[in-house]
C-alpha cells in the first residue's frame, strides 16, 4: 500500500460519525485558509526583494506553501495538484482581504482560525475520539489532502 493511502485511511478511522465529517468538510478549508491569512500577514522583510517578480505574492504564505506542496508532492503528485490549485485561491483570497477589507487580514485570520477549532474539536467530541494530529503531528497536513481525495474520487480522478 502507499504511504498516502496509509495516511488517508489513517486519518479517516477518527472520522467517521456524518456530523463530525460534514463539520471537518468546513472547518479544515477554513483552517488551511487562516493559516494561510495569519502567514501572509507576517512582514515581507527579506522577501521585499522579491516583490517585482512575485508582486504581494512575494511573501512568507508563498514561500511555506511551497514546502507544503513539495510534501504533498512526495506522497501523490496529483494530489499535489488539487491542494495547488486550492493553495492557489487561498492566497488569492488573503490578497484580497488583505487589500480591500477594512479589517486586518490577520484578525479575520485569527477569527476563522479560532471558530473552526472550536467546531473541530466539537465534531471529535461527537465522534468520540481524538484529532489524528495529537498522535502525529503531520496529519495537520494529511486533513486537507483526506477531503481532496474525496473530491478526486467523486470525479473519477486517480490520486
Amino acid at each position: 500500500m502507499r504511504k498516502i493511502d496509509e495516511l488517508l485511511a489513517e486519518y479517516g478511522v477518527s472520522h467517521q460519525n456524518p456530523t463530525n465529517k460534514t463539520i471537518h468538510w468546513v472547518c479544515v478549508p477554513a483552517i488551511f485558509f487562516s493559516i494561510v491569512g495569519l502567514v501572509f500577514s507576517i512582514p515581507q522583510g527579506p522577501l521585499e526583494n522579491l516583490q517585482p517578480l512575485l508582486g504581494n505574492f512575494a511573501n512568507w504564505a508563498t514561500l511555506v506553501l511551497a514546502i507544503v506542496l513539495i510534501y504533498y508532492a512526495l506522497l501523490s503528485p496529483p494530489l499535489a495538484l488539487g491542494m495547488f490549485l486550492f493553495s492557489a485561491i487561498c492566497l488569492a483570497v488573503a490578497n484580497l482581504i488583505s487589500i480591500l477589507s477594512p479589517v486586518p487580514l490577520w484578525a479575520v485570520s485569527l477569527i476563522i482560525f479560532i471558530l473552526a477549532w472550536i467546531f473541530q474539536f466539537y465534531g471529535h467530541k461527537i465522534e468520540g475520539k481524538k484529532p489524528s494530529f495529537i498522535k502525529d503531528v503531520q496529519f495537520l497536513l494529511i486533513g486537507p489532502a483526506w477531503l481532496m481525495h474525496f473530491i478526486y474520487k467523486r470525479f473519477g480522478f486517480a490520486y
